[in-house]
């Protein structure tokens, strides 16, 4: 089996890949057209040129790389993507052989989270217009982090159960330090992610936001609330 796990940024998408990667039965794929997006867009994100220099930069390389079985013979592959990276034109045909999956999180949450750790935070840059058009046109599962934190086991097993894969209680936990498939932008991004060993409690309130952050909430939130319709 061969699943897509589709978010924006700051999703608990890099916690998803280490749960899914802690199964002895499953490789995991770290954002494999991050290099492809940043070198057709020459967008400056942080450790730019190290993720150009890690991966290809060809999207029918790439498409074809995520065809593929596990080159080292694991029954099941996890890919986890991001939405926004699949810019028009890049290959999308191979996700009709994946189990697609769109994890989501409140834009509030996210748009604080992505803040601390860029200057500036626009739009496209945590991609709910893109992930709710690209459910439109491949569609998919919807499960929420929110009920992931609130139930790991519990909703691990909904999600396991829906797309034919028996849970693992493995998935529960894993060593700090981070994951082997990490990208090479591990370094800025997965902080948090590495010290952890298991999935985080529930969130408390949502974040107060005001100025520019509240405008990239207000016009992320129809976005979030035509996937969270579709929640697991």
């Amino acid at each position: 089996m061969r699943i897509a796990m589709w978010s924006g940024p700051r999703n608990l998408s890099t916690a998803m890949m280490y749960s899914f990667g802690a199964r002895p039965d499953c490789a995991v794929m770290d954002e494999p057209f991050y290099a492809a997006y940043l070198a057709a867009t020459g967008l400056d994100h942080p450790m730019r040129d190290a993720v150009i220099a890690s991966q290809p930069t060809d999207p029918a390389l790439v498409a074809d790389l995520c065809s593929r079985p596990d080159p080292q013979g694991a029954p099941h592959h996890y890919m986890k993507h991001m939405a926004h990276h699949m810019l028009d034109g890049f290959p999308l045909d191979w996700t009709q052989d994946c189990v697609n999956v769109h994890l989501i999180r409140h834009p509030a949450r996210v748009v604080a989270s992505y803040g601390a750790k860029r200057d500036s935070v626009t739009d496209a840059d945590i991609g709910f217009a893109a992930q709710h058009a690209l459910f439109d046109r491949i569609g998919g599962l919807v499960i929420d982090s929110a009920d992931i934190r609130a139930d790991p086991a519990g909703k691990l097993r909904t999600l396991c159960a829906a797309i034919g894969l028996p849970f693992d209680p493995a998935m529960l936990d894993w060593p700090a330090g981070g994951h082997p498939a990490d990208g090479v932008w591990a370094a800025h991004w997965y902080g948090a992610v590495h010290a952890s060993t298991g999935f985080a409690g529930p969130e408390g309130p949502l974040p107060d936001l005001s100025g520019p952050s509240a405008d990239r909430v207000a016009h992320a939130l129809p976005h979030f609330k035509a996937l969270a319709a579709h929640a697991l």
